[in-house]
């Protein structure tokens, strides 16, 4: 019998055998055994519920009329990071904080980033995300004619 399935059938009694002392035990009315999360689940955690974090980052993203764009290999490196720290969902935020933290502080100061895009160079090597400006921002192209 594997360890997941062992976990699965633990009781309280096992719990106080174990060592764990009654008043804690009768303060867990229920034992469960969880399952350790896999890539697909962290991707799902990221982008599907209401208050994804994707969406939450987008979210105060806009605040500041910047579009935030997260590739799609970006995303998947973060859920596989958070497999390598083995902190499952709680790492998630963490991963996304310190990838995002300085552009974060940047772009409430600039008025001339339309849109901010992460991509899996962004989360792997903490290089600068790629940001697009807006139109007034760029230098005109006028041509000297003499």
């Amino acid at each position: 019998m594997d360890t997941d399935k062992l976990l699965a059938q633990v009781q309280s009694q096992d719990l106080l055998k174990f060592g764990l002392i009654p008043e804690f035990v009768g303060r867990m009315p229920v034992v469960v055994a969880l399952e350790k999360l896999d890539k697909k689940a962290l991707m799902s955690i990221l982008t599907e519920p209401k208050n994804a974090l994707v969406k939450q980052y987008k979210e105060l993203f806009k605040m500041d009329n910047v579009e935030l764009e997260i590739e799609k290999d970006a995303l998947e490196l973060v859920a596989e990071k958070a497999l390598e720290i083995n902190t499952g969902a709680r790492g998630l935020r963490g991963i996304l904080e310190s990838t995002m933290t300085e552009v974060m502080y940047e772009i409430p100061s600039r008025d001339d980033i339309k849109k901010c895009v992460i991509t899996k160079d962004t989360i792997s090597n903490k290089s600068e995300p790629k940001l697009v400006l807006t139109k007034k921002s760029l230098p005109d192209k006028k041509e000297n004619v003499s």
